[in-house]
């Protein structure tokens, strides 16, 4: 497997830094967002669109640091009902425009979520009580879901886009096995997976399962790791929407690999990732409140490499 990053983990960092702190951690490839829920630190989607110079050089730059792009990024919700929602479907179809020009065969995204008849926002139904949420969840997957799905899929095949990855997460309509595979069934295989075990984590799923029922619909997999954090998570619950900042506090955490689960853990989620045909990227994703990205990054990556190793 690669070991590799998606770059807002460092994206305190201009452009140029960024590649040679990639090169010393002994990245391989790089996976960079390109706006919607990034700030894109280190692409301007627009000016890569508009020149083949601009996009030459960038290429060259990775390629001179020893790196390969493993996907574009362009998360965001492209079925909000409001106006959000217009900007995050243009950003959408530009990542997916420039994927094209790049000879990129990825771009790593999430379903959206729109809202119910009427709403001004998104709207996550997570339960079939009261009565009124069965209705809901029809007219959005009927009337928004699929139907927009449908359409960017043959967008994307029409540019010779092949692998659309779905993080699955929360507030999504894709956010777990069986939405994704609901989605997949309805508008074909361009539809696959980006599995981001730290999601399911905090959701009470077991990863390790979940990628033996997946098996070929992983595309790609962020290595990102969750703590549940004993004492809040026994008072409240796992559902918890207090900041990332107030970690002390919170009943679950983003946290550096090694530090929610172990390397026995991280060795037999990447040998269940194997077992289904999937050896390719592990794209570490830094969202630790805790650690500095740098020393984040350096721990994940050591993780990882000695993961690898043992599986050899």
């Amino acid at each position: 497997m690669k070991i590799g990053m998606i770059t807002d983990s460092l994206g305190n960092l201009s452009f140029d830094e960024m590649l040679r702190a990639s090169a010393e951690l002994g990245l391989e490839t790089l996976e960079f967002a390109c706006g919607n829920w990034s700030s894109a630190p280190h692409i301007d989607l627009q000016a890569m669109l508009d020149s083949a110079a601009t996009r030459a050089e960038f290429a060259a730059k990775v390629r001179d640091h020893g790196l390969t792009i493993a996907a574009l990024n362009c998360s965001g919700n492209p079925l909000h009902p409001g106006p959000q929602g217009e900007k995050h479907r243009q950003v959408t179809e530009d990542t997916i425009r420039l994927a094209s020009l790049m000879g990129i065969d990825r771009v790593v995204m999430m379903s959206g979520l729109p809202g119910g008849p009427g709403d001004a926002n998104p709207n996550w139904i997570v339960t079939d009580w009261p009565p009124e949420c069965a209705d809901i969840l029809r007219y959005q997957w009927d009337d928004c879901i699929i139907p927009y799905w449908r359409g960017l899929v043959e967008f994307a095949n029409n540019l010779g886009i092949g692998k659309l990855c779905l993080e699955l997460h929360g507030h999504q309509a894709v956010y777990n096995v069986q939405t994704l595979l609901r989605l997949r069934d309805a508008v074909g295989e361009t539809v696959g997976a980006n599995y981001d075990p730290s999601h399911p984590l905090w959701m009470g799923a077991d990863p390790v399962a979940a990628v033996r029922k997946l098996g070929s619909a992983i595309y790609y997999v962020h290595a990102k790791d969750t703590r549940i954090e004993p004492i809040p998570a026994a008072i409240d619950g796992v559902l918890d929407a207090r900041p990332p900042n107030h970690y002390a506090d919170r009943a679950w955490n983003y946290i550096t690999l090694g530090y929610g689960h172990g390397e026995t853990w991280w060795r037999q989620f990447c040998v269940a990732l194997k077992q289904v045909g999937y050896d390719d990227v592990l794209s570490i994703e830094h969202e630790d409140m805790m650690l500095s990205p740098m020393e984040g990054m350096r721990k994940s990556v050591a993780l990882l490499r000695n993961v690898a190793i043992n599986l050899a």
